[in-house]
């Protein structure tokens, strides 16, 4: 059996977790169009008839201006050593970013073995994929490069038996039906935040963090209870969040609470809560508290 370790790396909005999402071939990691959406390094499994792969949805590279921002890229980098291969994901829409080349230049401080992803290829031409390509290229060594995209899954299954083929012999890391290894109280809050960056304004989403209080099987019913607060950095915020009337509050609860049931496979009764925290995330006891150590 051939087990090991793949790191899904490269600059914010690349569509790593989407890319992870359609390996695993369910969505493990919430996707948003804005950048910076992933926080935390996400351990989603795939398993193979003779090989077990696990990858790690790591946060976009960036120029941090916080500690949640150090925080990510630091998650990023280590990422970057522990694993067995890395897979640098690029943009075809967009190559050869200044971002691209910040996130290539930590490539160069690792001997991980990389190979070059070039997403998005269904919305770009042949002409413009093959510059793509040569751009991307030009990032860093490269030992493969796969050209595939995440939204129609074109040649994504021939990169995991490539990726599969190069695995070290190795143990089952993990049960055969297992395919996240975070528990359901962490994958409530991001669906409850995926949900938020949905429906409000730019300047909110990264000021936002999503705490499950309480998560309980109710006796005698398959009902879910849950209580979560969203955290937020101003005043102004919370009234961006909860809405007018609070509609948008009400809306952010009703789509993720659809999400929530069937991942818990259950009815769920979720409430919501809004609070102000000043700078949290400049704020390492709730950091911490959030899971960012």
């Amino acid at each position: 059996m051939k087990s090991g370790f793949v790191a899904v790396v490269g600059k914010p909005n690349v569509g790593k977790s989407s890319l992870v999402n359609r390996l695993v071939g369910s969505k493990v990691a919430i996707v948003s169009r804005k950048p910076q959406t992933t926080r935390n390094r996400v351990v989603a499994v795939v398993n193979l008839p003779s090989a077990q792969v696990i990858f790690i949805d790591t946060p976009g590279v960036h120029r941090p201006r916080h500690a949640l921002g150090e925080y990510m890229v630091r998650t990023a980098r280590e990422a970057m050593e522990e694993v067995d291969l890395i897979l640098f994901v690029a943009d075809a829409t967009r190559p050869g970013h200044e971002e691209d080349q910040r996130a290539a230049a930590y490539l160069r401080e690792v001997a991980t073995p990389c190979w070059l992803v070039l997403n998005k290829i269904d919305a770009v031409k042949p002409d413009a994929r093959a510059r793509a390509e040569g751009v991307s290229r030009g990032l860093a060594e490269f030992q493969r490069v796969y050209a595939v995209s995440a939204l129609t899954g074109e040649n994504v299954g021939g990169m995991v038996e490539g990726i599969a083929s190069v695995l070290p012999e190795g143990p089952q890391y993990y049960p055969p039906d297992v395919r996240v290894d975070h528990p359901e109280e962490f994958l409530v809050a991001e669906i409850v935040r995926e949900k938020l960056i949905e429906l409000t304004r730019e300047e909110v989403p990264h000021s936002v963090a999503v705490v499950v209080e309480d998560m309980n099987s109710r006796e005698g019913r398959e009902l879910v209870d849950i209580s979560a607060v969203i955290l937020v950095e101003r005043e102004s915020q919370k009234g961006i969040v909860i809405g007018a009337g609070g509609h948008i509050l009400r809306e952010v609860g009703t789509r993720a609470r659809a999400e929530v049931e069937r991942l818990l496979g259950s009815q769920v009764n979720l409430r919501l809560w809004v609070k102000v925290r000043e700078k949290w995330r400049d704020d390492p006891s709730m950091l911490s508290r959030l899971g960012y150590k």
